[in-house]
């Protein structure tokens, strides 16, 4: 798939919904704030659907500890986050079944296909790793090896550890999502050089 058949054209759109999800500690209501803040900046209209586990303290990779961020942002004026997605980023299978049920057919998602493993699709009750088995064949599937991605970006940081680079994918899925729908980065980079001034190297912790 060209990266010119991924882009939608949003000036010509009225409204698109785009949903983050993934494990409670993924930072999916940091990445999706930060999308919902710079589109208003951009000049859409936006409303949000914040979605949080529906258990406390869930194990990671299972159904009951995904968490999610809804956004509608539009060139005309929104009144609700929406209801069927137009773009849903998972970034782990049981973010992916579980919200794969609001997804328009015949639209885009983007996985992190590193999560997708064995033990991770045995947490979600896949049988069958949906990304092999053609079930997402009505879909447009962007699988983005998103972990590896981002551990090869910061491996020259010096001072991260592993878990602080794990952490940053979310970051990665949002420069994804903001190049499809032509988003300056600037708001997010001072929002993080604000935040984290006295201490940079933990510039990926979420709030």
């Amino acid at each position: 798939m060209s990266t010119a058949s991924i882009k939608p054209q949003l000036k010509e759109l009225e409204g698109v919904v785009i949903r983050f999800v993934g494990d409670s500690g993924d930072g999916m209501q940091l990445t999706g704030s930060q999308f919902t803040d710079t589109s208003a900046m951009f000049g859409n209209d936006v409303a949000t659907f914040p979605n949080y586990p529906a258990e406390i303290r869930a194990p990671q990779g299972s159904l009951y500890g995904v968490s999610g961020f809804q956004v509608h942002i539009g060139s005309v004026e929104v009144s609700t986050p929406g209801d069927s997605l137009d773009l849903l980023v998972a970034m782990n299978p049981a973010g992916l079944k579980t919200n794969l049920y609001a997804l328009k057919k015949g639209h885009t998602m983007i996985v992190d296909k590193d999560a997708f493993t064995k033990k991770n699709l045995e947490k979600a009750f896949y049988e069958s790793n949906p990304l092999e088995d053609g079930s997402l064949d009505s879909y447009r599937v962007i699988e983005v090896d998103m972990s590896t991605l981002t551990k090869e970006s910061l491996k020259e940081v010096e001072g991260l550890d592993n878990k602080s680079i794990t952490r940053s994918k979310n970051m990665f899925a949002l420069g994804m999502v903001y190049w499809m729908y032509d988003r300056d980065m600037d708001h997010t980079l001072d929002f993080f050089k604000k935040k984290f001034k006295f201490k940079p190297l933990h510039s990926n912790e979420q709030p």
